[in-house]
């Protein structure tokens, strides 16, 4: 879990809560119990991942909700994700869309990220490009990778703003610096039309290794059918 504006006292309670589980959860749990929103955030969490107890998704929306009525923006980021992902509740994205646009109006990256999400693609709301590019750019801001690599597509292809090449290029190249396997997918691209295929390489195969085993498979896929040897044999998992 990461974010702005508190995200990172809470980080470090949930680092805590998994490298000793019983001897935090306790105090975190009295703390939370007194008020404060950065331990009702993170016990929250705890519930929804099961750390140190038991996962309960009635308990995780609970505490979640506690903390986001204090103004925590990440809690309320996270109630979107609870609705649009039906844990423990039935889908509602039109109510995840809801809860997205005010953790971003509260400065969230995760926020401001998922909501720029179903704006581009009109889930929950209605769609609307330019606004989600608002809400990327502002995400990307704010050092959000995922959202560097599809603001860079919004540069690239020209939606909702001039074509930029330059600008594409280094959004992928600092979402690929962050981790983000899109990104790394994407400047390996920028890399291969250079002729730095090692490099290239190098990036792919460490996207293959994080990414989703849907997007995995179809990056091999693509890989597959390229022209260059080396990204033919990473794809065959030779190299």
């Amino acid at each position: 879990m990461s974010g702005t504006h508190g995200a990172t006292r809470t980080d470090e309670l949930l680092h805590l809560l998994r490298t000793s589980p019983a001897r935090v959860h306790t105090t975190l749990l009295a703390q939370a119990l007194a008020g404060d929103a950065a331990s009702q955030l993170a016990v929250a969490q705890t519930f929804l991942e099961g750390i140190g107890c038991q996962r309960d998704m009635a308990e995780a929306l609970y505490w979640f909700q506690l903390a986001a009525h204090q103004g925590e923006p990440m809690a309320m980021n996270m109630i979107g994700r609870i609705h649009q992902n039906g844990w423990g509740v039935p889908v509602n994205v039109e109510l995840a869309a809801v809860w997205y646009r005010e953790s971003a109006e509260h400065a969230s990256d995760w926020g401001m990220y998922n909501y720029a999400c179903l704006l581009a693609h009109g889930r929950g709301v209605l769609q609307n490009r330019k606004e989600a590019f608002h809400w990327f750019r502002c995400a990307a801001e704010a050092g959000h990778a995922r959202a560097m690599h599809f603001l860079g597509q919004y540069y690239e292809y020209g939606w909702e703003t001039e074509p930029d090449s330059e600008a594409a290029r280094e959004l992928y190249r600092r979402s690929a610096e962050k981790g983000d396997y899109r990104g790394k997918c994407s400047w390996a691209s920028v890399l291969t039309e250079e002729g730095r295929i090692e490099e290239a390489c190098a990036l792919l195969r460490s996207a293959i290794a994080v990414a989703p085993d849907h997007f995995a498979e179809a990056l091999r896929s693509d890989l597959l059918q390229s022209q260059h040897p080396q990204l033919r044999a990473l794809a065959a998992g030779s190299l």
